[in-house]
C-alpha cells in the first residue's frame, strides 16, 4: 500500500479531520489495500461505540409524487411513466403497527416532494405515530420546507430528519439539478434542521454524473464541518426513464471505502448500508456493515406499491430488503458477526 495514503488513514483516525486535498488524494489513490486497511480501523471505532449492534429502521415510502426535476431520479415530475401513488394517514400507521411487533423502534417516513404534502398533515401523522408508539423515534425525509414548516415537525415529535445534500460542490449541483432548485437552500434547509434540534442525516450518491475526485474530496470535508448524526451514501444507479439514463453506475468499491473514511472522520455517526448497495451487488449489504457502517433500513411499505418507489433501475424491495423476511437480514448479519438489536438506534453522545 502507498506509504501516504496509510498515513493518512492513520491520521484520520487519531485526529478525525484531513484537508480537502489529502481527502482527495485518499480517493485519487484507492486500492483494495487502502480500503481493507481503512475498513479494519473503521470497524475498529465503530465497535468501540456501538459495538457488533447493527440498527434497523422501518422505511415506510408514503408516496412517489414530487414536484422536483432532477436529472437521476425515476420519481422526476416530468417521468410520464411513473405509476403514481400516496399512501394514507391510515396506512401509514398501518405499517408501523406491523413493524413494532417485528422490532423497529424507529420509522422513516420517506417520500418524493410533494406540494400537497403540508406541515400540518406531516405533523399530525407524527403526532399518531408517537402517540401510539411514544418509545419509537420518527424520522422524516420528505425534501426541504420552510424553516417554520420544519420547526412545525420538531415540536410535533419528529426526532430525525435525512436530507441528502447530493454534493458539496454548487456547480456539480446544478448538473445534477434544474434551474429552480437551489443548492444554497439545500444548505439553508440543512442547517436549519441542525439548529432546530433534529438528528440531521446527509448523504451523496458516489459515482454520480461529473462527479470527481474532488467534488468527493468536498463531500467529505462538508461532512467533517457539519458533523451530522447520520450519513447514507451509496452507488448511483440510472434509471432508464431520466436524462442520465445512459451514465454508467457508481462503483460498489468506492462506497464501501468511502463508508469506511466516514467512520472515521466522525466515529459515532449512524451510517446506513443502503438499498442501493445492496441492489447493485448480493453481498453490497454486509460489504457495507464490514466497511463500518451500522444501520439498514429494510422496507415496511405496503407490498402493492413498493415496486411504483423506483428512484432507479433495479431496486431491491423484497427478500432482506423486506422487514417481512427480518429473519433473513437477522441471518445474514449474523454470519458476519453482527447482531441485529431491537432498539432507537440513537446516536452516541
Amino acid at each position: 500500500m502507498n506509504e501516504q495514503v496509510k498515513n493518512l488513514i492513520d491520521t484520520l483516525e487519531r485526529e478525525h479531520s484531513l484537508s480537502t486535498e489529502e481527502y482527495k488524494y485518499l480517493v485519487e489513490n484507492i486500492s483494495k489495500e487502502a480500503a481493507d486497511y481503512a475498513a479494519q480501523k473503521a470497524v475498529a471505532v465503530r465497535k468501540s461505540v456501538y459495538g457488533n449492534s447493527v440498527f434497523i429502521r422501518g422505511l415506510i415510502e408514503i408516496g412517489n409524487v414530487c414536484r422536483n426535476d432532477c436529472y437521476y431520479c425515476g420519481i422526476r415530475k416530468s417521468n410520464k411513466n411513473c405509476d403514481r401513488y400516496r399512501l394514507t394517514e391510515e396506512q401509514i400507521l398501518e405499517c408501523c403497527r406491523e413493524g413494532y411487533p417485528l422490532g423497529f423502534r424507529t420509522f422513516v417516513m420517506q417520500g418524493g416532494e410533494d406540494g400537497s404534502l403540508s406541515a400540518e398533515k406531516v405533523c399530525r401523522i407524527v403526532e399518531k405515530i408517537k402517540s401510539e408508539f411514544p418509545d419509537c423515534a420518527v424520522t422524516l425525509s420528505l425534501g426541504e420546507y420552510p424553516t417554520e414548516d420544519y420547526i412545525a415537525m420538531f415540536e410535533s415529535g419528529a426526532d430525525r430528519y435525512l436530507l441528502r445534500h447530493e454534493t458539496a460542490n454548487k456547480e456539480h449541483y446544478e448538473k445534477l439539478h434544474p434551474e429552480n432548485m437551489s443548492f444554497e437552500n439545500r444548505m439553508r434547509c440543512l442547517h436549519d434542521l441542525k439548529q432546530i434540534g433534529f438528528q440531521v442525516g446527509c448523504g451523496f450518491m458516489v459515482g454520480s454524473p461529473y462527479q470527481t475526485s474532488q467534488t468527493i474530496a468536498e463531500d467529505l470535508k462538508f461532512i467533517e464541518t457539519f458533523s451530522p448524526e447520520m450519513c447514507g451514501i451509496g452507488p448511483y444507479l440510472p434509471h432508464k426513464d431520466t436524462p442520465f439514463f445512459d451514465k454508467p453506475a457508481g462503483s460498489v468499491d468506492m462506497t464501501v471505502y468511502l463508508l469506511s473514511l466516514i467512520r472515521l472522520i466522525k466515529p459515532t455517526i449512524l451510517l446506513p448500508s443502503t438499498t442501493a448497495l445492496a441492489s447493485i451487488e448480493k453481498n453490497g449489504r454486509e460489504r457495507g456493515i464490514l466497511a463500518g457502517a451500522n444501520v439498514v433500513m429494510p422496507n415496511l411499505s405496503p407490498f402493492s406499491e413498493r415496486k411504483k418507489y423506483s428512484l432507479y433501475d433495479g431496486k431491491a424491495y423484497s427478500g432482506s430488503e423486506s422487514a417481512q423476511s427480518l429473519i433473513e437480514l437477522k441471518e445474514q448479519m449474523a454470519r458476519i458477526g453482527y447482531e441485529v438489536v431491537v432498539a432507537r438506534g440513537d446516536v452516541s453522545k
